[in-house]
């Protein structure tokens, strides 16, 4: 096994490393990486704060990606363009629900916005903590905030590389798929399967995505 990359080296010279360090681990990945790109987790941020990141997040739970990017734009106008938490605190409701915002994530979203006012959570500096158990607990810990909200905001916001979201059906979907499995794998089952490819989990989970393309 190569040695761990860190998650400010993420180049495409690192991972190619990486993925080619998977592919030696197990037979039927690599083929699954040898038919797709190369892996973008944390070669290609966004352009957003990480509070936007996170109301985006919140928003796309449970929707198909359309419906999530046509209601967080109906959000960021309701805001005046700018997705901030004095701005999201200052939203009622009823605006929130106007833009096709559940009661639910409407609560998670104020939450959020609160706590990061509040400064119980340092939002927009969370890339500076380096355990990702850490930032799990802080975000865990609001309202509304799972898992899977969490688990999406690490991979794709701050590219941390060994995030294993088990809770996502479609990364269990294209690990079935990539196995061949007659029956459906259990999250606490992928947990387990998982450990060998620490600590780029993360990359495993976005070839299982592409599985499925």
């Amino acid at each position: 096994m190569i040695a761990p990359v860190t998650n400010t080296q993420i180049t495409e010279r690192a991972m190619k490393r990486i993925t080619d360090d998977l592919a030696g681990r197990d037979k039927k990945l690599a083929r699954i990486i040898a038919a797709h790109p190369l892996c973008t987790v944390g070669r290609n941020p966004k352009p957003v704060t990480h509070f936007e990141a996170l109301v985006e997040s919140v928003i796309s739970q449970q929707l198909a990606v359309k419906a999530a990017e046509t209601i967080f734009l109906r959000i960021k106008k309701s805001a005046g363009g700018r997705i901030q938490p004095a701005r999201i605190a200052a939203l009622s409701e009823s605006q929130m629900r106007e833009a096709g915002v559940s009661g639910a994530k409407a609560k998670a979203i104020q939450g959020l916005a609160s706590a990061s006012l509040e400064k119980r959570i340092n939002v927009n500096k969370l890339h500076e903590t380096e355990s990702d158990e850490e930032i799990f607990s802080q975000l865990t810990s609001l309202w509304g905030i799972g898992p899977w909200t969490v688990d999406m905001f690490m991979m794709f916001q701050l590219g941390r590389l060994d995030i294993w979201p088990t809770g996502d059906l479609g990364v269990r979907r294209g690990w079935e798929k990539i196995y061949s499995l007659a029956d459906e794998i259990t999250p606490k089952e992928l947990e387990r399967k998982g450990e060998k490819f620490r600590p780029y989990r993360s990359v495993v989970a976005w070839y299982c995505w592409r599985a499925l393309s």
